[in-house]
């Protein structure tokens, strides 16, 4: 049942026009694969990339057809590294890649492979009303499986699927790169692009030419027009449908037309429009409706500098006459127009293809920027932004005693019940998940089902960008003169800021290359691995980093910190240096950019590592750091009774030295604390970007020490306790404050999951279900890393 070659060649071959073809359109959606690029699949094996599209909401006959299949080059495997060839499925008209070996992480394959579906009107919807779901599945077996019997096990089951859905507003004309993830179990990056247009049915020539004779001869008009007559009577009860047909026509046209002079444009490569051009001049139709929107067709823009809502209204009055004009033509006119512009679709679209299989690899990479930069715009549904100053300087009342008569007892009271900050977030992020639940999302943007499939039940960040005010020395009238350099955080470089550090030694930092590492830091009673997800989130956003996924402490996180930060300084040390004289002997070495993720007391861990005489030649290679709920003030004003009780039952049982440290009973004096001389460390000081990620689910990390801010507790405590606080918190806000001739990003985020599918059970009342969710979902990970990529690269 499998369909070969001779019956794609079959579908591919000239066919009759009918009656019923004269006004009905198809949909043609090209999926080009480009690369299979293997991140962190947990087997080796076979695999095999499936490919089916269907209209939306309808059943399984729906499904859209391989029309066209073209392999631009030989896939570069080895011998025994690919087995049989690339197949056609009858059954569920679906593409199947050759299948190939994979065999290491991060292994290249390159596919280059363009495959075009053709689907039918939609039947009860239509072709502009309904979306097209288009289906990749993730196909595997065994590296032991005997060659005869390998496709049938790559048939049986699919090992992941991922889809994603192509809106109506786009089925007129798209061209996008689409990233294929799968999901947490097999990570990989299918490099994709997607190419949509709307053709008219039956225009499967071969030939490319669109002759102005076909709209000179009479007879040929009158054959057309002829061979219309049942069609016409059939859409009699539908009078708007040829209109609503030619229309769309005329959109598609337009927007393949702009299409290829920006993609033209934008990696500097012609395309010969001579001879269309030539045709539409020469064509002289008695009614002026093709003459409407041909400015673009001749290649006329809108002047530089012209406003865009001039550009707008302008386009919108043209719409509306040529809305008029198609309202008053004839059956017969409309059925003519009908033909001539399926006929230049269809000789545009061929045009597009030759371009696109000779300059496969400069398109691919034009439309991955321009994806990146949309990324914002698009997520922006689930991301609230925000601004706030940093202030000078905490201060409580400044009294050694609690002030009389219970005043600020009784206000402060108050402020727990009614301004809790933890309640106010939670309530918050949950008002913007109600609103997001109502909300019609309709774009011309290929939308990811993972994210797109139940929109209400994706994490939502609220980003804080806060404006670092200078140092405490500096005069007030310095306070307001920072701006936001990227995406609107941070604070703005003075005239001496440099963007790297030159090397000792190094005579020309011109030349070589960066190295980039991240490390990676798990936290208590972790795995190495823990953070797999947001380092493969982060080779998404820039592929040429090294990474060390910490291993050092693992199964030894319950002894003192100290140790802990020096095992894992002694780590990285010996990490940046492999890495230094492998990148010094291949490419020279020009800078290091050191950055840092911690998760829970894995925050802790590094910053104690940062504050280790060892690591001192390195602070000034620091870029960025991310701290995924981290217990930077400790667990002085923890309010989680339950997790409290847990804690007091490690120390009193298991004597667990870093919780002792973490609660602030490893010593009497809290001044001579563990935390309160990490406090006075300068371990962020040299970070240029630092974002700090929380929850108000998180119950086992108090919200204000995660965010490193102050806990209405603090602020109305004025005992020693409350001293000690303040400080800590100033000691390391004073090291975020950048100094004027540094530039740094600042950002709180706070994550809040849905949590929902859990149900209410001791994990989510004891708020351990978003503590580990940090790990286990890296969809909130996605969207600050594309939001900000500068931060990340």
């Amino acid at each position: 049942m499998m369909v070969q070659k001779k019956l794609l060649l079959k579908n591919l071959a000239p066919k009759k026009v009918e009656s019923e073809d004269v006004l009905t359109t198809v949909q043609e959606v090209a999926v080009y694969l480009h690369r299979f690029h293997n991140l962190d699949l947990f087997h080796q094996g076979w695999y095999q990339i499936k490919i089916s599209m269907k209209w939306e909401n309808e059943d399984d006959s729906s499904f859209g057809t391989p029309v066209r299949v073209v392999q631009y080059e030989a896939p570069n495997l080895g011998y025994g590294e690919i087995f049989g060839g690339w197949r056609i499925n009858d059954r569920d008209n679906s593409f199947s890649t050759q299948p190939f070996r994979i065999k290491y992480a991060r292994q290249d394959i390159i596919l280059s492979i363009l495959i075009s579906f053709s689907l039918s009107p939609s039947k009860y919807e239509g072709p502009f009303t309904s979306a097209i779901i288009l289906k990749f599945e993730l196909m595997y077996a065994s590296i032991s499986e005997i060659r005869y019997e390998l496709q049938a096990s790559l048939d049986a089951c699919p090992a992941a699927v991922h889809e994603f859905r192509i809106p109506p507003k786009a089925l007129l004309g798209l061209h996008s790169y689409c990233p294929v993830h799968f999901d947490a179990f097999h990570a990989v990056l299918v490099d994709v692009s997607i190419h949509v247009s709307l053709r008219k049915a039956g225009s499967h020539s071969p030939a490319l030419k669109v002759s102005s004779d076909t709209f000179k001869d009479a007879d040929v008009a009158g054959r057309i027009v002829n061979a219309s007559d049942q069609a016409l009577d059939q859409v009699a009860s539908a009078d708007t449908k040829p209109v609503i047909l030619v229309k769309a026509l005329l959109d598609s046209r337009s927007t393949l037309l702009e299409d290829l002079q920006k993609l033209s444009e934008a990696i500097n490569q012609a395309i010969d429009m001579t001879e269309f051009m030539s045709g539409i001049d020469a064509i002289k139709l008695s009614h002026p409706l093709l003459q409407v929107n041909l400015g673009t067709a001749n290649g006329e823009v809108p002047e530089q500098g012209m406003p865009r809502n001039h550009s707008e209204s302008a386009k919108g009055s043209q719409n509306f006459q040529r809305d008029q004009l198609l309202s008053t033509l004839s059956e017969e006119n409309l059925l003519k127009i009908f033909d001539f512009l399926g006929k230049q679709v269809f000789y545009l679209w061929n045009i597009f293809l030759n371009f696109h299989r000779a300059n496969s690899r400069l398109i691919l990479k034009y439309l991955r920027d321009a994806w990146a930069k949309d990324r914002r715009a698009e997520w922006s549904i689930w991301m609230v932004y925000s601004k706030v100053e940093m202030p000078h300087h905490y201060l409580n009342s400044g009294f050694d005693e609690p002030p009389y008569n219970g005043v600020h007892r009784k206000v402060s009271s108050l402020l727990k019940l009614n301004d809790d900050p933890t309640q106010l977030a939670a309530m918050r992020a949950e008002l913007h998940r109600r609103s997001i639940a109502q909300m019609k999302i309709n774009s011309r943007f290929i939308q990811d089902m993972y994210i797109f499939g139940d929109p209400s039940h994706i994490p939502i960040v609220m980003v804080e960008c806060v404006i670092n005010a200078p140092r405490r020395t500096f005069s007030e009238d310095s306070y307001f003169r920072n701006v936001y350099p990227i995406s609107g955080c941070g604070s703005h470089a003075g005239p001496g800021s440099k963007s790297g550090k030159q090397l000792p030694g190094s005579s020309s930092p011109q030349h070589g290359r960066d190295l980039k590492i991240v490390v990676f830091v798990h936290g208590f009673q972790g795995h190495h691995l823990d953070l797999r997800l947001i380092r493969n989130q982060w080779l998404l956003i820039d592929p040429k980093i090294e990474f060390l996924m910490s291993e050092v402490n693992q199964e030894r996180t319950s002894g003192d910190l100290r140790e802990m930060g020096l095992r894992l300084a002694k780590e990285v040390i010996a990490f940046i240096k492999k890495k230094m004289d492998k990148v010094s002997r291949s490419d020279g070495l020009r800078d290091i950019k050191l950055s840092f993720v911690g998760h829970s007391l894995g925050n802790i861990i590094l910053r104690t590592a940062l504050a280790e005489g060892v690591m001192e030649p390195y602070l000034r290679y620091l870029h960025t750091y991310v701290s995924i709920s981290g217990p930077h003030l400790g667990y002085l004003y923890s309010s989680n009774s339950l997790f409290n009780s847990g804690l007091w039952l490690l120390k009193k049982l298991k004597n667990t030295q870093c919780i002792h440290q973490l609660t602030f009973t490893d010593t009497p004096d809290l001044q001579n604390t563990f935390f309160y001389k990490l406090s006075k460390q300068k371990t962020l000081e040299y970070f240029r970007h630092i974002i700090l990620l929380s929850s108000p689910q998180d119950g086992y990390v108090p919200y204000h020490s995660a965010r490193i801010e102050l806990c209405p507790a603090a602020s109305w405590d004025y005992s020693k306790k409350g001293k000690v606080f303040l400080e800590m918190l100033n000691n390391c806000l004073d090291q975020i404050r950048a100094p004027s001739s540094e530039q740094r990003v600042f950002m709180r985020c706070d994550v809040n999951f849905d949590t929902t599918a859990y149900g209410k059970n001791l994990n989510t009342i004891i708020g351990r279900t978003a503590h580990i969710e940090f790990l286990e979902c890296d969809i909130y990970a996605k969207f600050i890393m594309w939001s900000f990529p500068e931060v990340f690269q």
